[in-house]
């Protein structure tokens, strides 16, 4: 599986972006997909996650997202799709998408270690 993101730049404080990850394969509704975002000198911290469609589709998100982001997924397109809402300067960091082949998973896992596949990171900027 290869993740391609695009969608980051630059925004004003309380504005929204809208990240996209495209994947490639014939399987796409079987991985669990998430998005992770790392700032420089932290760690790569887990943001939200949607499980296979077989699993419904379930949605998870980190606290410090929840409320102003939303993760979905359009199988027929193989994208994963990341709405950020009233973004603050804390929220500035190179985003990453990953997936994880769970066909059966109910759960989103958190652990940047149980992702087999990830993008290359799109950075978001957020001036205040």
């Amino acid at each position: 599986v290869q993740l391609v993101e695009s969608g980051g730049g630059l925004v004003q404080a309380g504005g929204s972006l809208r990240l996209s990850c495209a994947a490639s394969g014939r399987t796409f509704s079987l991985y669990t997909m998430t998005w992770f975002r790392q700032a420089p000198g932290k760690d790569r911290d887990f943001i939200a996650g949607i499980t296979g469609s077989g699993s419904g589709g379930r949605t998870y998100y980190a606290d410090s997202v929840k409320g102003r982001f939303t993760i979905s997924r359009d199988s027929a397109k193989n994208t994963v799709l990341l709405q950020m809402d009233s973004l603050t300067p804390e929220d500035t960091a190179v985003y990453y998408c990953a997936a994880r082949r769970s066909p059966l998973s109910t759960i989103v896992a958190v652990n940047p270690g149980s992702y087999d596949y990830w993008g290359q990171g799109t950075q978001v900027t957020v001036s205040s």
